[in-house]
Formats: C-alpha cells, sequence, structure tokens
C-alpha cells in the first residue's frame, strides 16, 4: 500500500494550558497516528503563553514547553512537536531547519478549532484543513462582509465543521463561498474505557467541566443576536437540582464569588474545574467517576439549531456515562433515546433522568456503544482525510 503522507496539527494546547484543549489536539494526533500517518504538532499563534503556576500571560514560555513536552511523550510522540513562542519568536522542541523541513514535506496541515492564522511559512504545505469547533460564527461574519475572517478562510483549501447540520433544512447557519463539510470531534475510545473497579453503578453526580461566563463572540445575523456566553443557558435552568433526583455538579472554571454563591444557593454542587483541568488524567478521572453528564450548550449553537455536539460530551459517552445536553438540532445525525438524550425544557430533563435511573447500566452501554460507532477517531478522521483527498 502507498505510504501514508506527513501531517501536521495545529492548536493551541501550550496557549490554553488546559485538559479540554489538550484531549482535544490529542484525539486527532493519535486517531492520525492509528491509522498510519506521519504525524506532528505544531503549534504558531500569535497569542501569548499562559502560566497558570503564575496566573499570567507571560513572555516566558518555560511552563508551556515542559507542558507540551509532556504532553507528546505521553502520547508518544516525543520529538515531534515544535511551539513557537510569539513573544520573542523563539522555536522550541524541532530545530528551525527541522521544521522548515516538516512543512516542505507535509502533505496535509490540520487546523484544530482553526486557531492558528496561516502564514506564508504554512502555505507551502498543498492541503490545509480548517477545522471548526465552534460553528455559526464565522459563516455569519463571512456572509456579513467581515474581511479578515475571509481572509482566514481563504487561505485553507477545505473547511469542516462541528454544525452537523449545515445545508439541512431547519438549520441556520448561514451558506457562504466555502464549502463547509460536516464532522465531529474524534475521541479515543480506549483511553477513556472505565478502569479496573470502577463503580459500574456510576457513584458520582451528574457533572459537567466548563467555564463559567465567556465573552467578546456574540454576533449579529438578520437582526438578531446570537449569545456566545454559555452560562446565560445554564441560567435557564439554574432550579434543576430542587427538581431532580439526581445530585447535579458543576466543575467550574470562574473565580466569580457571588456567582458561586448563587449557584450553591439553588442546590448545585460546585468543583473548582482549575483543579481539575490542570493535568489530562485528574480531568479523565473525574469524566470516569460521573454518573453521567448534564449540559447546556451555548444560544450560537441552539436557535441556529447547527447539529453541534460537543466534543467533552463525546468524551462522556466513551468513558460509558450517558448525557443528558441541550438539544441543538444533534438527533438530525446521532442516535438519541438511550444513552443519549437532548433536551428543550425542564421536563425533557427530569424525563431523562427517570429514564436513565430505570436501567442505568443498559444507559452506560448505549453511551459506549454511541461513542465506537460515531466518535471513534480512525472513523472520523478517515472519513474526514478522505473527503479532503489526502
Amino acid at each position: 500500500m502507498p505510504r501514508k503522507p506527513t501531517v501536521i496539527v495545529m492548536g493551541f494546547m501550550g496557549q490554553s494550558p488546559y485538559a479540554g484543549v489538550a484531549w482535544q489536539a490529542l484525539h486527532y494526533l493519535e486517531g492520525l497516528r492509528r491509522l498510519g500517518y506521519d504525524v506532528y504538532y505544531a503549534e504558531d499563534t500569535e497569542a501569548w503563553p499562559y502560566d497558570p503556576e503564575q496566573d499570567a500571560v507571560s513572555a516566558s514560555c518555560r511552563y508551556t514547553v515542559r507542558y507540551l513536552g509532556r504532553l507528546m511523550a505521553w502520547c508518544g510522540l516525543a520529538g515531534r512537536w515544535s511551539y513557537r513562542n510569539p513573544a520573542d519568536g523563539s522555536l522550541h522542541g524541532l530545530s528551525p531547519a527541522a521544521l522548515a523541513r516538516l512543512f516542505e514535506r507535509a502533505g496535509a496541515l490540520v487546523n484544530v478549532t482553526g486557531i492558528t492564522v496561516l502564514q506564508e511559512r504554512h502555505m507551502r504545505v498543498p492541503a490545509r484543513l480548517y477545522v471548526e469547533s465552534d460553528p455559526f460564527l464565522a459563516q455569519a461574519e463571512v456572509a456579513s462582509g467581515v474581511e479578515a475572517m475571509a481572509g482566514l478562510l481563504d487561505a485553507h483549501t477545505h473547511w469542516f465543521t462541528f454544525g452537523e447540520n449545515i445545508g439541512r433544512p431547519g438549520c441556520g447557519i448561514p451558506l457562504t463561498r466555502f464549502n463547509f463539510q460536516p464532522t465531529r470531534q474524534p475521541v479515543v475510545t480506549d483511553w477513556w474505557r472505565q478502569p479496573e473497579g470502577a463503580h459500574a453503578d456510576g457513584g458520582g453526580p451528574f457533572t459537567t467541566i466548563t467555564s463559567w461566563k465567556q465573552t467578546g463572540k456574540d454576533v449579529r445575523w438578520r437582526g438578531e443576536t446570537y449569545l456566545w456566553s454559555k452560562h446565560l443557558e445554564l441560567l435557564k435552568f439554574i432550579e434543576l437540582p430542587r427538581r431532580a433526583r439526581e445530585p447535579l455538579e458543576l466543575a467550574l472554571a470562574t473565580r466569580d464569588a457571588e456567582a458561586l454563591r448563587m449557584i450553591r444557593s439553588h442546590g448545585w454542587r460546585v468543583e473548582n474545574a482549575y483543579a481539575l483541568s490542570g493535568d489530562i488524567h485528574p480531568y479523565r478521572a473525574y469524566v470516569q467517576a460521573s454518573r453521567g453528564e448534564f449540559t447546556v450548550a451555548k444560544d450560537q449553537y441552539v436557535r441556529p439549531r447547527t447539529g453541534w455536539f460537543s466534543d467533552r460530551s463525546a468524551c462522556f459517552l466513551a468513558a460509558g456515562r450517558p448525557v443528558v445536553t441541550q438539544d441543538t438540532g444533534f438527533g438530525e445525525v446521532l442516535p438519541t433515546g438511550k444513552g443519549l438524550f437532548p433536551f428543550r425544557t425542564m421536563e425533557d430533563i427530569l424525563a431523562a433522568f427517570e429514564a436513565i435511573r430505570a436501567d442505568y447500566p443498559a444507559h452506560c452501554r448505549a453511551a459506549a456503544e454511541i461513542a465506537e460507532e460515531y466518535f471513534a477517531a480512525e472513523k472520523v478522521i478517515a472519513h474526514m482525510m478522505a473527503r479532503a483527498g489526502v
């Protein structure tokens, strides 16, 4: 068989050194490796590194380089990564000469989340895949004439989106000259299987891991404002712990003491997401120890019926934990009603909890089966790469 080409995964694991960001990129790296591609990781954004030990953005990338080195060694790709510190232009990992040769011989680059604004040095790679995890905003900006977004997309040769309903009836994602094709988060499912001796009855609460407020990405489209911050959707269901028979916990990344008091006053347990997310292993253990996931989605995904599905929720499914999540229209492409439940109303949530409680082991099995069938990294990535001709 012909040898598969070199593929460079571009992301922001070092820029944002939190487990959720790391797992997203690691799934792409490992999935490509298992498919036989010669895979490397390169980080080349314009954002200065963040050092969580100092809780500050810094010109120094010492923490970032150590962190990336550990991650890449863990996944078997030691010596196959590069980080450019935008504060001073210094390169770490691969030498400048080795990195230049890598971009010369690579057959494709995968711009995970579209975080990297491609420069001339990246344009030597013939297939440049933009993989968008946050649908709607880019399409609305292009349709509204935002040249910066159009320019960012123009630097790529293929475009993929987690908005899986794009082009379907009822989906409000604007169609543009960029031929976005649906994809979803790949998950290396065996990384998430329950460890020996795990509680088969899901002894923990229903939980999720999230930040509280997100700012700066509200978008106007056809006279309406589509909101970015997830907390606005959670507030619609803030009374849930008072009505549900299930314990509910939020692992929150926030230092807003007033918000934390308010959330707890409504009966939610609260865990510190920063403590869980500093390393990939506590994050995964937290997911595995849960009873399942309850979560909401951003207005930008919900109202336009994008079909978006969370990369974190896919990990819960792979861990054999049922997911109850806000309806974005993903039922058009994923099976629901067993292991996975979309909701629009409080009554939908309560009914989902009752169904799961009635036969918890069956819903755990169904969750794992959905992950294997629909999110397995080898399947998702092979489909995407085939459509890109790589």
